[in-house]
């Protein structure tokens, strides 16, 4: 048998019980729903551009991602849909930031989280 698994079914049947009620009061399919929209890499460019630069227009992220404003304005409408960013227009411009702090702190956290790993694994 496996080291690395228990060799009984349920221990704690509580603290189970517990953290399935919790799960239950999550909503579990809505961050996933956060977590796949961001796991596109053009998407997960213009939310960290964003965190750089707090607001850029649709021309000036289409140059920091290398693709075309259409393309960008795609990426752009899903992550203002999913209420990850925020639009503006101002004239001709259509300009994006990051929707609310706790983004800048999911955008952040992700990024510290990927160079900490980096640095364990070299």
């Amino acid at each position: 048998m496996a080291q690395d698994v228990c060799d009984v079914t349920c221990i704690n049947e509580d603290k189970v019980n517990h953290v399935k009620q919790e799960l239950n009061n999550q909503p579990i399919d809505k961050v996933i729903g956060l977590y796949k929209l961001l796991a596109d890499r053009n998407r997960l460019q213009i939310a960290l551009a964003l965190l750089v630069e707090k607001e850029l227009c649709v021309c000036d992220l289409a140059n920091v991602i290398g693709a075309t404003t259409a393309t960008t304005s795609h990426h752009l409408r899903k992550l203002h849909k999913a209420g990850i960013a925020t639009f503006r227009k101002e004239g001709k411009l259509a300009y994006y930031a990051l929707s609310d702090d706790h983004m800048k702190q999911v955008i952040s956290q992700s990024f510290l989280h990927g160079k900490e790993e980096s640095a364990h694994v070299g």
